[in-house]
């Protein structure tokens, strides 16, 4: 708890002068609980985010804070250690709203691991299940949801968050992209990862230009 006030502190100094944020910014302290690792990378994640909108830019700043606390905190991590942990994890990265698509479809962004889908239709997979119906996937054993699309076999478990934005000010928020995390062991991800993915993908919604 020390160690995240203390970073909350230097995260505000950093981006009240519009200076970039310390890669020190994404240490943890040891024996830090999962809540206050999800603040840590909130807040983070805000400081970031200062003074750029374009998407692009940050996702792949979001990608790398969300991934942080995943591979540091996976649900299994108390069970294998926090080294075996630093494993768990295998995707993490966006899906984004494909323009070119006269259906709607995600088309794979930024992310980090093996080679994922290209693109995928709303309403396929655990991804486009979380984009046709605007909600949180989390699935404890990928291979018991109907239709799963299998691009990684090492993937068991999967967390699917949507982003939402109004893009022409109608006051109605649409399906601008997605968050997409996969793990290697089942029931992966708790209501911890739903709740703190969703405030980031909230964060991401709302401080971008789509």
């Amino acid at each position: 708890m020390v160690r995240t006030i203390a970073m909350t502190r230097v995260l505000t100094l950093l981006t009240s002068n519009h200076v970039q944020v310390h890669a020190d910014a994404s240490n943890f302290a040891d024996g830090i609980t999962k809540d206050d690792a999800y603040e840590h990378v909130l807040m983070q994640a805000e400081g970031l985010f200062t003074d750029q909108r374009n998407w692009q830019s940050r996702q792949r700043r979001g990608l790398v804070v969300a991934r942080l606390q995943i591979l540091a905190f996976p649900e299994q991590g108390s069970k294998l250690g926090r080294r075996e942990a630093a494993f768990v994890t295998r995707d993490a990265g966006f899906y984004v709203l494909d323009p070119s698509s006269r259906k709607p479809r995600l088309i794979l962004g930024p992310f980090q691991g093996k080679v994922a889908c290209q693109t995928i239709e709303f309403g396929r997979g655990v991804c486009g299940a979380a984009a046709a119906t605007q909600k949180t996937q989390l699935i404890a054993d990928v291979d018991q949801f109907p239709g799963h699309i299998a691009c990684d076999g090492d993937s068991k478990s999967e967390i699917v968050v949507p982003i939402l934005a109004d893009t022409d000010g109608s006051g109605v928020k649409k399906v601008v992209a997605i968050i997409d995390v996969d793990c290697t062991v089942e029931n992966g991800f708790d209501d911890l990862d739903r709740k703190y993915l969703g405030d980031l993908a909230d964060l991401l919604g709302k401080s971008c230009d789509w």
